[in-house]
């Protein structure tokens, strides 16, 4: 192997492990970020945009829910006048396969 093929191979492999490392945002260890009273927000600058939502607004109270979903993980959070009021974490299971 050329010295220049050495150089190419070992330079995909650090872009590859640099792409591994980046991983998901959502993640056990970013939900354990989102705390009680948190603006809606500053849980987006953390998670992104999510992959669902839903509002509803009475009597000068707003509130929702928005979700965020990566393969099986699963993390939905509760608003109250754009400040977090509930969370959770899941994992989905994957199709059953025979």
């Amino acid at each position: 192997m050329t010295r220049r093929r050495i150089v190419q191979a070992a330079l995909a492999l650090a872009a590859a492990a640099l792409l591994a490392a980046c991983g998901s945002k959502i993640s056990a260890e970013n939900f354990e970020r989102i705390h009680t009273g948190m603006a809606q927000k500053e849980v987006i600058a953390l998670l992104g945009e999510p992959s669902e939502t839903s509002n509803v607004s009475f009597a000068g109270l707003s509130g929702g829910m928005a979700t965020w979903r990566d393969g099986n993980t699963v993390i939905s959070v509760q608003f109250v006048n754009d400040k977090v009021q509930g969370k959770q974490l899941s994992r989905e299971s994957g199709p059953q396969t025979k």
